[in-house]
């Protein structure tokens, strides 16, 4: 694997002669045309041109950027897919795939991070949402966030729990939320059992401070979805989960909960040795069907057999079952099913788009399927993620998605090949 900074890219070439036509095209023209290239094309063209990248970081152009990627179709086109890597200290990075270009960024975090932690805290990956950045600190038993934007961190104060360590934050009930965007502008929530009684947990930035409530037994219909709600998992066992939702329609009340159920599958079971993955995100739930391969080793491999996906209908009662919303196709299946020894993922929605990450490992060998369903146009994508030759023997801390980074114009990371 090689690394090219993009803005270190500044010699004489076809594309600079090209660079200097475009600036003489009118600024309306100019516009589209810049709008229609994807953010690592525009990192580029930012870091060769003092007036495009003017242009290119005005607040206006960010925001029409932004409102064309996402309205683009039902590819991840405005998501990106981000991996923690653990190395040495000194060397710790998230790792970026930007889905529409298929190229794997290096993006630095070790120097803003540093002055939040001591040397060699083991940290763990949790969120992303705009530039915001959700770690854990085992060490120091806290959360930090890390803001690409304002190249700051900051530690958290314990939440209404105490200090906790990574472990306590490895769980589907989690969501990190950056709207509006803006510099150290962010809240964070998760739902989790107390005695066994559900309850709420924010954090609100502009106020450094949390908040919690319990949850009440939802006794009517279930609210319908919006930007405003939030649907988290506070507990699961397999199929068995509770789930709590905070949003329009509660009136006084502050959250409430319910215990929904599985069907019975209308796909059947997956064949002898099935097994089955639930995922949970954004008051959706993902079953992986998976069956056992025949193959002659101590680790018992299995290989996906199918992908439904569940939700919550507009007259689901609250308590009542998950319906059953859609089933990826066999052929998009086929398209990644590999071998596996042990297999998680992560579910999250934002704008109509649901998208599924399933990491798998398989003797060392780490593979991640990346699917994204649009509600609108009832259609499910595969977009291949390639290996940056370095998941051999990866010691991954962490994955997230995040549909609201490309806004953010971090600073320009390099490019993995």
């Amino acid at each position: 694997m090689s690394d090219h900074h993009i803005a270190g890219d500044h010699h004489s070439s076809p594309a600079t002669t090209a660079l200097g036509t475009l600036l003489l095209l009118p600024s309306e023209l100019l516009h589209e045309i810049l709008i229609r290239l994807a953010l690592p094309e525009l990192l580029r063209v930012r870091s060769v041109a003092r007036p495009l990248s003017h242009l290119i970081s005005s607040p206006d152009f960010r925001r029409f950027y932004h409102l064309a990627s996402v309205s683009s179709g039902p590819a991840p086109a405005a998501a990106w897919l981000l991996v923690f890597k653990k190395l040495p200290p000194r060397g710790a990075a998230l790792r970026g795939f930007h889905g529409p270009s298929g190229r794997w960024f290096r993006i630095p975090v070790s120097d803003i991070i540093s002055p939040a932690v001591p040397p060699g805290e083991d940290l763990y990956f949790l969120a992303a949402s705009g530039s915001s950045f959700l770690f854990a600190a085992n060490g120091r038993r806290e959360l930090v966030v890390v803001d690409l934007s304002a190249q700051s961190a900051r530690r958290l104060p314990p939440s209404p729990l105490g200090p906790r360590g990574t472990s306590s934050w490895r769980r589907f009930g989690i969501k990190l939320v950056a709207d509006p965007p803006g510099p150290n502008r962010f809240r964070f929530l998760f739902a989790e059992l107390v005695n066994n009684t559900p309850f709420l947990f924010e954090y609100t930035s502009d106020t450094d401070t949390w908040q919690s409530s319990e949850a009440v037994l939802a006794d009517g219909p279930t609210a319908p979805a919006g930007p405003d709600a939030t649907y988290l998992c506070a507990a699961h066992a397999g199929p068995d989960c509770v789930m709590v939702y905070s949003g329009p329609g509660l009136g006084h009340r502050g959250a409430v909960f319910f215990r929904p159920r599985f069907p019975q599958n209308p796909n059947g079971a997956a064949g002898n040795g099935a097994e089955r993955l639930h995922v949970y995100g954004d008051g959706s739930a993902v079953v992986v069907r998976s069956t056992v391969v025949d193959e002659p080793s101590r680790t018992r491999v299995k290989a996906v057999a199918g992908v439904d996906l569940y939700g919550f209908g507009p007259e689901a009662a609250a308590g009542g079952d998950w319906q059953l919303i859609s089933t990826v196709p066999g052929e998009l299946v086929e398209g990644f099913r590999k071998p596996y020894a042990v297999m998680t993922g992560l579910l999250a929605e934002r704008e109509g788009v649901i998208r599924l990450v399933l990491i798998s490992n398989c003797r060392g060998a780490w593979d991640v399927v990346w699917l994204s369903y649009d509600r609108g146009r009832g259609e499910w994508r595969w977009v291949p993620v390639p290996d940056w030759g370095g998941t051999k023997g990866l010691n991954m801390a962490g994955i997230a998605v995040s549909s609201t980074f490309s806004r953010l114009w971090p600073p320009a990371p390099t490019i993995c090949h």
